[in-house]
């Protein structure tokens, strides 16, 4: 299944696992965003750690998500981003 349409078909599951893994604001970049996405893209998604959130959190997150939508799944904060392309992916991001 192509990314995109894993998205459109669990959206508010994904805003659900977010705010159960200590994480905020859900967004979407990459090939998904720009509808390029094939069957072997992964699902970029960026998301807010909240006050306390560990990388156990943003780990299990990133498993529930994958295991949710049967796509790989990229998992980022904004400090994840490299530093040439963080304003642009931020600026571009869109909400799930």
């Amino acid at each position: 299944m192509k990314p995109s349409k894993a998205l459109q078909l669990h959206r508010d599951e994904i805003r659900r696992l977010v705010q159960q893994h200590r994480a905020s604001n859900p967004r979407v970049f990459g090939s998904v965003l720009h509808g390029r996405d094939t069957e072997q893209s992964d699902l970029d998604i960026l998301v807010d750690p909240i006050p306390g959130t560990t990388l156990f959190d943003l780990g299990g997150l990133q498993v529930a998500l994958q295991e949710l939508l049967g796509v790989s799944v990229d998992l980022l904060t904004p400090g994840d981003l490299p530093r040439r392309s963080r304003e642009l992916v931020l600026r571009e991001a869109m909400p799930v």
